[in-house]
């Protein structure tokens, strides 16, 4: 059984305690957090402290605090020679202290406490400074999910560049959607077919070869119609980016 000693209080941090609690090949010796408060309510369910000093031993020490704060986290750990890994997209394996011996774990997901995540759909992205400490990530991540995958950090920073796209972005379009929809008072839940059936074409063709809308087609009347009706002067810009963007992709006239 690996012994995991988990901080931070976050959004990350909520998730894995919660599959570690119900996973029978970890034991969640302690959680650690600088609010207390923050972790209270678990207290019947592992170990929680506030202070770094009282850490308990490990097999990993998992920081899954916010990026501008694992190296402040890492460096004031009180221990040498162990193996400490954090959760981030974007931050090199190398943030860790060198003192300690540095891991990644990166779920590929984006986590709210109150959204239900099934571990099982989660890749997790793993790198190690050496093949031992790799194989020890390794044997945790699989006890979590069968997507894993060896990432190194130049990799692990485009793939979570490339999620700002395919999720942080479309979701604020998705938001925008809603806006619209409710100005016009439409019921936003009659694109959820559509929204549906986009994504599930991705599973079997490439974004590129699916693409449709005015755009695509070099149909600018309807084009300019949807400039007209966006009042918002944000929107319309939004609007002209990505459409310059498809018309470029696709070989049309420029806008």
């Amino acid at each position: 059984m690996l012994k995991i000693v988990l901080l931070g209080g976050g959004n990350v941090a909520h998730h894995l305690f919660a599959q570690f609690s119900k996973n029978s090949e970890i034991e969640l010796v302690q959680w650690y957090n600088r609010s207390i408060s923050a972790i209270q309510k678990f207290e019947s369910t592992t170990l929680l402290t506030n202070q770094l000093a009282d850490l308990k031993p490990a097999d990993i020490y998992i920081i899954a605090v916010s990026d501008s704060v694992i190296r402040e986290v890492s460096s004031s750990l009180p221990f040498k020679d162990r193996l400490v890994v954090h959760t981030s997209g974007n931050s090199d394996i190398q943030v860790i202290d060198s003192k300690n011996r540095a891991g990644v774990l990166y779920p590929l997901q984006s986590f709210r406490k109150e959204k239900k995540i099934h571990w099982n759909d989660v890749p997790l992205l793993l790198e190690a400074e050496n093949e031992k400490d790799l194989q020890l990530i390794q044997r945790l991540a699989k006890s979590m999910t069968d997507k894993v995958y060896r990432i190194n950090s130049k990799q692990r920073s485009r793939i979570h560049l490339t999620a700002v796209f395919v999720n942080n972005f479309v979701n604020h379009l998705y938001s925008i959607g809603a806006e619209l929809s409710e100005q016009a008072q439409i019921p936003f839940e009659i694109f959820i077919p559509l929204i549906k059936q986009t994504t599930r074409s991705l599973e079997n063709s490439p974004a590129k070869t699916t693409q449709t809308g005015p755009a695509v087609r070099g149909d600018n009347s309807t084009i300019e119609s949807h400039l007209d009706q966006l009042k918002d002067p944000l929107y319309k810009d939004i609007y002209k980016s990505i459409t310059r963007s498809i018309i470029k992709t696709h070989g049309g006239e420029k806008l």
